[in-house]
């Protein structure tokens, strides 16, 4: 099942993505909420509901009323919170040699994340930045999930009974002001509050069973073949995928929850899979040829990023109309 939320002129819906289509859940069954958090909250019964539905719309055994005028939203618009993890160790090792630092061990003794700005989050569409964001702007090609039921103190064998589903993710992260600021060893802030953009839909594990695959050795948790890759206008430049996390979405949730509630509408993301940002890109161009031709984003700039069973999330870099600087205010 893929779930969505959607606008029509200022309501937000809930609703399910058939065969191009999107039908409100809640013209389907009163008793299915009309928004994504309310529905989250209730767990397993209100899922099973919505996939009745979902399995009856596919059959053609009732025809609800399609939604023909939306705006297609963030799947979660409004995330009880948002952590990003460091899953792929391709990425980490990469950008390390390329900053000419040995790989850290510690990457391999546990799995991290930080808190990013869940107030920040965005759907499809355009995305507008601010003129110090254009300083190095750059995309980070991730999956992610989000929590169905409230856990705490979770084990990584039971965790995957956790996750109401997976999206794309893409970490747009402006570089300029994430190097300054980790300078003085705080995790990312400002080169990271702006907009974490996810989407088009979440689709339900089970739609994911034809992708499983083994984890990495000495990993615990689902594990899915699933092919990523990202396209700036129209241009291939970051291809990997989904099976080459080492850390297992449900290690990440075991630290989460480790003393603290996980919430339904938490979204937590992969980490940049290898390859998947120009910072590393440019990284390894750079190592191999001083004359490289670094590239950022830039307003007017198309994103695309693809996985395989997670559909494609696409949206334009918009600038703000401003000269405000905050980099202009270092002493």
């Amino acid at each position: 099942m893929k779930l969505v939320s959607y606008k029509t002129e200022d309501t937000e819906h809930l609703g399910v993505f058939v065969h191009g289509h999107i039908y409100n859940l809640n013209s389907c069954d009163k008793q299915l909420p009309d928004n994504m958090a309310d529905f989250l909250k209730g767990s397993d019964v209100l899922m099973e509901r919505a996939k009745k539905i979902d399995n009856q719309i596919k059959l053609q055994e009732i025809e609800p009323k399609e939604e023909v005028f939306y705006e297609l939203l963030a799947p979660v618009p409004h995330p009880t919170s948002c952590r990003d993890g460091y899953a792929f160790r391709q990425h980490v090792a990469t950008a390390r040699r390329n900053r000419k630092v040995d790989m850290i061990a510690e990457f391999d003794q546990y799995p991290i994340f930080y808190f990013t700005n869940h107030n920040a989050i965005q759907g499809p569409g355009d995305v507008e930045c601010m003129p110090d964001h254009f300083e190095k702007l750059d995309f980070e090609l991730e999956v992610a999930i989000v929590i169905g039921k409230k856990g705490r103190n979770i084990t990584a064998a039971e965790a995957d009974g956790y996750i109401a589903g997976y999206t794309i993710m893409n970490d747009l992260s402006a570089r300029t002001l994430q190097m300054e600021e980790m300078l003085l060893n705080l995790g990312p802030a400002k080169g990271k509050d702006f907009s974490t953009i996810i989407g088009p839909w979440l689709v339900t594990p089970d739609e994911l069973e034809e992708y499983k695959t083994t984890p990495k050795e000495g990993h615990i948790g689902n594990a899915y073949n699933l092919g990523m890759s990202c396209s700036v206008n129209g241009v291939n430049v970051s291809s990997g995928n989904m099976a080459d996390m080492d850390w297992t979405f449900a290690e990440i949730i075991e630290r989460c929850a480790y003393g603290a509630d996980i919430l339904p509408g938490d979204v937590i993301g992969s980490g940049t899979v290898g390859t998947g940002c120009f910072l590393e890109l440019n990284g390894t161009g750079l190592s191999k040829d001083p004359a490289y031709n670094t590239q950022w984003l830039k307003a007017g700039d198309i994103v695309e990023m693809e996985v395989a069973g997670l559909g494609r999330l696409s949206n334009i870099i918009t600038k703000f109309d401003s000269e405000f600087s905050i980099l202009a205010l270092k002493k």
